[in-house]
Formats: structure tokens, C-alpha cells, sequence
């Protein structure tokens, strides 16, 4: 069965309309209950949270010598926030979890499939 990641990306400085303690607490259940259908549906392969883009470290190879920065990779207002690995029939399943998601945190999901290896 096909593997996709279905990515949350956020925009730093991104203005958003405030959100009460009960609006996120409906999210999160909201969320909550999806990840329960995931897991019972057998889609669900793992899901993360990140960490802000400046916790990041780089690592590469210049001159032989391993070098590593503090930072993003790239300087971008736009970063992973998370992301689900899910397995699906087909892109239009992974697209139909997808809506769930993005309904359920209002934020776009990126959905993206998995290279086949081998």
C-alpha cells in the first residue's frame, strides 16, 4: 500500500484570527478523534510535531570537513510545523484524510507520496 506524507506547514508572522481556550480545546478533540479513525482504519503510520525552525541544526560536508550551523536550511517565512505518515489505497484517500485534517486544525496540508524504492 502506498505511503504519504501529509505535511502542516505554517507561515512565520502569518496574522491569524484569534482562537478562544474553547475553539483549541474543540480542535485538539476534534484531531483526537481523527487520529483514532487513522490508527482503527490501519492508515496511520506515525505523525510529529516540530519544533520551531529555529531549533534546527544543519549538517554538510564542505571540503571534506563536516560542518554544522545553527538555523533552518534555507531562510523562509514558510516551515514544516508537522506532519502525519499515513498509508493509503490511492492519492484520492490520501486527499479525503487530508480535507479531515485541515478542517480539523485549519491550516493547509501539503500531501505528498512516497518515492517507490526498489
Amino acid at each position: 500500500m502506498p505511503h504519504y506524507m501529509l505535511s502542516v506547514h505554517s507561515s512565520e508572522g502569518q496574522v491569524r484570527e484569534p482562537v478562544t481556550e474553547e475553539e483549541m480545546r474543540q480542535s485538539y478533540e476534534r484531531l483526537g478523534v481523527l487520529e483514532q479513525e487513522m490508527k482503527s482504519s490501519g492508515m496511520w503510520v506515525f505523525s510529529g510535531r516540530l519544533h520551531d525552525p529555529d531549533t534546527a541544526t544543519v549538517v554538510r560536508v564542505r571540503d571534506g570537513q563536516v560542518l554544522t550551523t545553527d538555523g533552518p536550511f534555507t531562510e523562509s517565512k514558510d516551515h514544516l510545523g508537522g506532519f502525519y505518515i499515513i498509508q493509503a489505497d490511492d492519492l484520492d484517500a490520501a486527499l479525503a484524510l487530508a480535507s479531515k485534517v485541515t478542517a480539523a486544525i485549519n491550516t493547509p496540508i501539503e500531501v505528498r507520496p512516497f518515492a517507490a524504492t526498489s
